[in-house]
């Protein structure tokens, strides 16, 4: 696995994008709608990891319960079956794997109940 970005819940996207790039000196990698809401990487360009901006308003109803004050890891793998099956080998909780916002991934879960995302890269 790899640490692919941190989710950072955020109440005001515009200022948070401008405060991470213009006074960070981060730069825009991504971006995706979810809907009428623009969903944006940002990192440092010479680096592939990033910071993924998700409006709090578009968790409004938080259907897996996340506490949206901390934030959330992605991880990458190679094969998304196989890292699953690892871990429930394991003994960690994972969820099914799902189309979660246009891409194949799965979550589980650490002994605390904080929740962890792992997508294909």
């Amino acid at each position: 696995m790899r640490v692919g970005y941190v989710v950072l819940y955020v109440t005001d996207p515009d200022d948070c994008l401008t405060f991470w790039t213009e006074q960070v000196g981060m730069i825009e990698k991504g971006r995706k709608s979810a809907g009428d809401f623009a969903i944006v990487q940002v990192g440092f360009a010479d680096q592939q990891f990033s910071l993924e901006l998700v409006p709090i308003e578009l968790m409004k109803n938080n259907p897996d319960g996340l506490d949206l004050a901390t934030p959330s890891i992605a991880f990458n793998v190679d094969d998304l079956a196989a890292t699953r099956e690892m871990l429930i080998f394991a003994g960690v909780q994972a969820s099914d794997i799902g189309n979660h916002g246009g891409a194949e991934s799965f979550a589980f879960s650490d002994n605390e109940g904080r929740w962890f995302a792992v997508t294909g890269s």
